[in-house]
Formats: C-alpha cells, structure tokens, sequence
C-alpha cells in the first residue's frame, strides 16, 4: 500500500505500540473525535507517539513527544450516542517525525516510515531465551490473554517480540527503547536485556524484604 506523508498523531502516557499489536481506545476529548472522524474518512491510519518530559504541564495543548512512533490501522470503530468512541488500532508501521502540521484541533505531522520488517527468523537459542524470560517474568500471574499467547508455538517471532515489549510492564521509557530499535533482532536483544534487568531487582527486591523481616 501507499503510506500517507501526513497522520494525525496521537499522544498518550506509557502506551507504546508496535506493529501487529492489538490496542483497543476509548476516544472522548472533543479534539480526538474529531481525529477518529477524519481517519474514518480518510486513510483510517493514526500514528501514537509517547508523550516525554513534563506532559502534564501542557497536556491540553501540545506536550513533548517522542519522534519514533508506530502507527495503526483503525480495524474497528463503534460510535457511541455522546459523540465518543471505542476504537481498535493494529499495529501496521513504524515512522519518525519530521515536522509537525497544523490546520487541525489535533497534531498531525509528516512523517516518513521506517523500513518494514522483513520475514526475518530469530535464532532458536534467542527465542527459547525470550521465552524463558517470560516464563518467569509472568510467573505467578493469572491466565491472561499474554500468558496464552506466550504458550501459542505457532507465534511469529516478530509478533513475539513485538507484544510482549508492548505488554511487558515496564516504564514507558523502556519500552520506547524497544521501539526505536533498527532490527527485530536488537529488538530482541534488548527485550531480553530488559526482562533480565527487572527480574534482578525482584530478586534483590525479595532478598531484602527478607533480610528486613529477620530484623524485626
């Protein structure tokens, strides 16, 4: 397909998407109906971005946001009587800000797209270290849809990576490391480095509560 020049961006706070990835949205403030509306109309494509540094302070007018961000596809839309929405995004492409455009009530900017991700195969020995890392990072957890999905052996490896660097919960600066990453394999790699770093500080964690409950 013919990817827009221009989309209608869409900021939020620790939501970092990437491509195949499922994100459902309840849409209410005026300027992003208003989005929903036009991306209905047009190219049915909305690119989110995460918002950085000081957002609260100018939320309602045009925060910082990261240059890297993943855009999607609108798969569903259900208009609600009030004028809201509840919308489901795929994740289809990532791009880089180049400039913003104005001339609407919300942000649009140009972008150009980053080069889409081959078919391109991890290394078993990678994948069945990601997967160990998961095992325990989820461990304890109740059955989720991500507990099943890291079950499903017929998983793509770029899926693979790309929901749980999406769904892991960790920092929202975190996981736009892994967004900005050049390769599915540095994805990857990084994924594991992440997944390895918080499980650490649960151990450390653990092991000084327990250190802490012996001196009292």
């Amino acid at each position: 397909m013919r990817w827009p020049r221009v989309i209608p961006i869409f900021p939020l706070p620790d939501v970092v998407l990437f491509p195949g990835v499922p994100l459902p949205l309840h849409i209410f403030e005026p300027r992003y109906c208003e989005m929903v509306r036009d991306a209905s109309n047009g190219a049915a494509i909305i690119g989110m971005t995460l918002l950085r540094g000081d957002w609260q302070q100018d939320y309602y007018g045009s925060p910082p946001i990261f240059a890297v961000g993943c855009a999607g596809r609108m798969v569903s839309v259900e208009n609600l009587a009030d004028g809201r929405f509840n919308i489901m995004l795929r994740g289809a492409r990532e791009f880089t800000i180049v400039r913003k455009v104005s001339g609407k009530s919300y942000r649009q900017a140009q972008v150009t797209w980053r080069p889409a991700a081959a078919n391109v195969r991890l290394d078993t020995e990678r994948r069945n270290r990601i997967n160990d890392l998961l095992e325990r990072f989820l461990a304890g957890e109740p059955e989720t849809p991500a507990r099943r999905l890291l079950d499903d052996e017929s998983l793509s490896d770029e899926l693979l990576v790309n929901f749980f660097s999406y769904a892991v919960e960790v920092p929202g600066l975190e996981k736009q490391a892994l967004l900005e990453a050049t390769s599915l394999a540095q994805r990857a790699r990084s994924l594991c480095t992440v997944l390895e770093f918080h499980l650490e500080a649960r151990r450390l964690g653990a092991q000084g509560a327990g250190a802490s409950e012996r001196y009292h």
